[in-house]
């Protein structure tokens, strides 16, 4: 019988991943401190904040490799037309000759990539929310494409 402190404790482990929204790496540091300080009191809070911290983990993984793929896009399209010169002497460069029918497959790449991290960003919000809901019912809640890093 899970008691209402665990569900509570579970619930609150789920929603402080939103702690991203308040500083820097909040998504880890607040399930973490919840998670650490009661996994050894109730297995339900311990699976929860497992649950919890490889999906902020598989978020952040999906979102490095998204930027891996937009960041480079970004510079070769519009600063391949950039001297280096002109991008380390001077500190109001123009970009001249910004041929965007060249550059469509990189643009169409990076503005995909970028489509799906904004995807991936309100599809973590909703489901975290789901999580939060399901575990105040007293359910066990398992995020949807989560790589297990802690098991």
């Amino acid at each position: 019988m899970i008691t209402n402190t665990e569900k509570n404790w579970a619930t609150l482990t789920h929603l402080g991943a939103f702690g991203q929204y308040l500083f820097p790496l909040g998504n880890f540091v607040i399930p973490i401190i919840i998670w650490s300080s009661k996994k050894n009191e109730s297995a339900f809070v311990d699976y929860n904040g497992k649950q919890c911290i490889n999906f902020q983990l598989s978020v952040l993984l999906y979102s490095l490799i998204l930027a891996a793929i937009f960041v480079p896009t970004f510079v070769i399209t519009f600063l391949s037309h950039v001297t280096f010169d002109e991008l380390i002497h001077d500190r109001h460069f123009v970009v001249r000759d910004l041929n965007f029918s060249e550059n469509i497959g990189l643009i169409t790449t990076g503005a995909i990539a970028v489509f799906f991290l904004v995807c991936l960003k309100i599809v973590e919000f909703f489901l975290i929310i789901q999580a939060a809901v399901k575990t105040a019912n007293g359910e066990r809640y398992h995020y949807p494409l989560t790589i297990k890093f802690m098991k």
